[in-house]
C-alpha cells in the first residue's frame, strides 16, 4: 500500500521539509476586508505581522471541502490511501471538512487524523507519519503510531495580548476569565482539544520559565523527545530561548517554528510556545 501524508497550513513546516518527506498541505484563509490569502502560499508570517500592524485586525476561514476533494483526487492516482493530519477540531472545522471530504472521493480510503493541537507540534505527527509512509508501512500501523505519540504530546504557549483570543472565540470561558488575566501573561495549553489556561502568571520571563520546567518534567525521564520552539515575530528570541533549552536539556532534539497567519490572527504578535513529544 502505498500512503500518501497531507496536513494543513498551520502546522507551519517549512516548504524545504514538506518537499523532502513528501508532505502535501492545504492551506487555511486569513482575510483583511475583502481580501483572502491563503496562508504559506499567498501571504508569508512576515507579511501577515507587517499587514496587523497597518489594517485592522484579520479572519480566519478553513479550507473549503472542495478544495480537500480535489487534492484527495489528484492523490489517488498515484497512492492507495491518504492520511490528513489537521489542528484541532476544537478550534477550527478544518479536521470535519476532511472527514466529509473523506466520504466523497473513490480510489483511495482516507485516514482523517485530529492532532487535538495545532503548530508544529501537528507537524512533528506530518513529519513522523511522512518517514513511515516512504519506508512503506501500511496506513493503519502509522494511524496507530500517531495516536501512540498522541500520549505523550504537549504544548503551552504564552499570550502576549489575551484580546485576539477572545475577539477570535478561540479562548474557552474567556468571558469569564478575560477581566483577572488581561494584567498577566497568561500560560495556555490544549485541554479536550480547545485553547485554555493552565496557569495565570505576573511577568513574561515567569510565564516562559514556566514552560521550560513542564518540558523539564517530562525530559528528567531520560529518554528521547522532540520538541517546537514557537514564536510570533520574536524570531530572535526564539533562537536565545532555543539555545538555553539545549544546554538544559540535552535528550531533547529542538527545532525552530513560528505562529503564522491563521494562528497568529488569534494569538497576537509576541506569543511564544513551546510544543514536544517522545521520539
Amino acid at each position: 500500500m502505498k500512503t500518501a501524508i497531507v496536513t494543513d497550513s498551520t502546522a507551519y513546516i517549512p516548504k524545504e521539509i514538506r518537499d523532502k518527506w513528501k508532505i502535501e498541505m492545504i492551506p487555511l484563509n486569513v482575510i483583511f476586508g475583502n481580501e483572502a490569502y491563503q496562508e504559506e502560499v499567498d501571504i508569508t508570517a512576515e507579511e501577515f505581522y507587517q499587514q496587523v500592524k497597518e489594517k485592522d485586525l484579520p479572519t480566519t476561514s478553513q479550507p473549503p471541502i472542495g478544495q480537500f476533494v480535489e487534492l484527495f483526487e489528484r492523490l489517488s492516482k498515484d497512492y492507495d490511501a491518504v492520511i490528513s493530519i489537521h489542528l484541532s477540531s476544537g478550534i477550527s472545522g478544518t479536521f470535519a471538512g476532511a472527514v466529509t471530504a473523506s466520504t466523497m472521493v473513490e480510489n483511495i480510503k482516507v485516514y482523517p487524523f485530529d492532532s487535538e493541537i495545532s503548530c508544529m507540534p501537528q507537524g512533528l505527527y506530518a513529519i513522523e507519519a511522512a518517514k513511515m509512509a516512504l519506508k512503506g508501512e501500511e496506513a493503519d500501523k502509522i494511524m496507530s503510531r500517531l495516536e501512540e505519540l498522541k500520549k505523550t504530546a504537549r504544548a503551552y504557549f504564552m499570550a502576549d495580548d489575551l484580546s485576539h483570543l477572545q475577539r477570535g472565540g478561540r479562548l474557552s470561558s474567556a468571558q469569564a476569565i478575560i477581566g483577572s488575566l488581561l494584567q498577566v501573561k497568561p500560560v495556555l495549553h490544549f485541554k479536550d482539544k480547545v485553547i485554555v489556561p493552565f496557569e495565570k502568571i505576573r511577568t513574561r520571563k515567569k510565564a516562559m520559565k514556566r514552560i521550560v520546567g513542564l518540558l523539564g518534567e517530562d525530559a528528567a525521564s531520560g529518554e528521547p523527545y522532540q520538541a517546537a520552539v514557537i514564536h510570533a515575530n520574536r524570531e530572535e528570541e526564539a533562537h536565545e530561548w532555543k539555545s538555553e533549552l539545549e544546554t538544559l536539556y540535552p535528550n531533547v532534539e529542538f527545532t525552530m517554528s513560528y505562529f503564522g497567519p491563521v494562528i497568529g490572527t488569534h494569538l497576537g504578535e509576541g506569543a511564544m510556545g513551546l510544543g514536544w513529544m517522545k521520539k
